[in-house]
């Protein structure tokens, strides 16, 4: 069965070979992705309460996403798809990564939890005619090689009325400074490599890409690191971390 990789345009396959290499250790809150399970709570929040607002749901409620479909695009092995589906997100989780989609649904199995996990990518799944109440784009678009027809072929899977989320890094000598000095070779967050500065995306760049890409942004945020309380928080300060969310028009 093919899964349509050979037509993904926008998908780096270094950047798949970067992240396969490392794939058994996403499940490892002390090992190389713990700064991803440190900052996951924060994007969770995030999204659930803005989808929340949008679909008229209770946050507070244990299952108030139940009923809506959700895809996490680069789901890797799962650390965003699993909360989503425990909050009731009928889930699927697309990766190009074999290996990290092998490990997402071992994960998903051992944690009871029913997860559409897809070796696949944003275009295949956009040419098959999926569409989805939330497409989540997090951590993923530094990552690919043409932003603005990523943005476009995952806005195209957005329902109307549904809406688009994405976070990543700004492209300044501060997010150098913390993210790639600091984060990677300095405090050893991160494996050295991880990230491509002049990968990064600024704001206004993500901000037009889904414009044009027939979304309205609704809602941003930038996240940082408070090192005394050893976790990270939403903030104003967008110069290294952020989140943007952005609407389809019903």
């Amino acid at each position: 069965m093919s899964t349509g990789l050979e037509t993904a345009s926008t998908v780096d396959r270094a950047e798949i070979a970067r992240f396969e290499a490392i794939a058994e250790t996403w499940w490892d809150p002390r090992g190389k992705m713990a700064t991803l399970h440190k900052f996951n709570p924060i994007r969770v929040g995030w999204v659930r309460d803005a989808v929340c607002t949008r679909f008229g749901r209770d946050p507070k409620r244990i299952d108030c996403l139940t009923g809506l479909r959700f895809l996490d695009i680069g789901c890797g092995g799962g650390i965003l798809s699993e909360p989503l589906a425990r909050l009731g997100a009928e889930v699927v989780g697309a990766d190009p990564a074999t290996t990290n989609i092998e490990v997402a649904k071992l994960h998903a199995a051992k944690s009871g939890l029913t997860i559409d996990y897809r070796n696949t990518t944003a275009e295949a799944l956009a040419e098959a005619g999926e569409r989805f109440d939330v497409v989540l784009a997090m951590e993923v678009v530094e990552h690919v090689t043409d932003v603005p027809l990523f943005v476009s072929v995952c806005a195209g899977m957005v329902k109307p009325g549904g809406q688009m989320f994405a976070a990543t890094l700004n492209r300044t000598l501060k997010s150098w400074a913390l993210a790639i000095v600091g984060a990677e070779y300095v405090l050893r967050w991160l494996p050295v490599g991880t990230h491509q500065w002049d990968k990064f995306v600024t704001p206004q760049e993500l901000e037009t890409a889904m414009e044009r890409a027939g979304l309205t942004v609704s809602g941003e945020s930038g996240v940082i690191y408070n090192v005394l309380a050893d976790r990270w928080q939403l903030s104003r300060d967008m110069d290294v971390n952020y989140m943007l969310s952005a609407e389809k028009a019903g």
